[in-house]
């Protein structure tokens, strides 16, 4: 009972700790004279995640056994689908290189796709907050990849 309280408390900190992970990012790297350039990437990225992320989970591709909010109502993971995802796409819209060679431009979407795929493997392997039922970092990889190349290319036609 004890290891289950400790287990518990883990995913909790861990939760937050993406909170203010997300907020201390805005807050650091978006400049006050983008923040209009900021709102846009940030909602978008919501609603592209909001729609596949509910597919994935009602399709039982992944499971997410704790979650802070919306336990019986989302089965979703809000933390990290309305909020640090959402961040990660702003950062990656706001310091796109737009006027280099398109192999920077790959290099930088790899890089940037890979760290959040590493996050995700560190959740996935250290705490019980995602379950891969049929899915795996592949996937994410792909899908995380191609939803910034979305996310970018509303951005481009958005701001035009």
């Amino acid at each position: 009972m004890l290891w289950l309280q400790i287990e518990k408390k883990k995913q909790f900190y861990f939760l937050h700790t993406r909170y203010l992970l997300s907020i201390f990012l805005l807050i650091k790297f978006v400049p006050k004279d983008k923040i209009r350039h900021a709102t846009v990437p940030f909602l978008f990225k919501q609603v592209i995640t909001w729609l596949f992320g509910l597919i994935v989970v009602e399709k039982k591709l992944i499971e997410y056994p704790y979650r802070l909010i919306f336990k019986d109502t989302y089965k979703g993971s809000f933390c990290f689908e309305y909020f640090l995802y959402p961040v990660f796409c702003v950062l990656y819209n706001l310091y796109y290189p737009e006027s280099k060679a398109s192999w920077i431009k790959m290099i930088y979407t790899f890089i940037h796709t890979s760290i959040l795929a590493s996050f995700e493997v560190l959740i996935v392997k250290y705490t019980k907050l995602i379950r891969y039922r049929k899915w795996n970092i592949y996937m994410s990889f792909i899908s995380m990849g191609l939803s910034n190349f979305v996310s970018h290319r509303f951005y481009k036609w958005f701001f035009k």
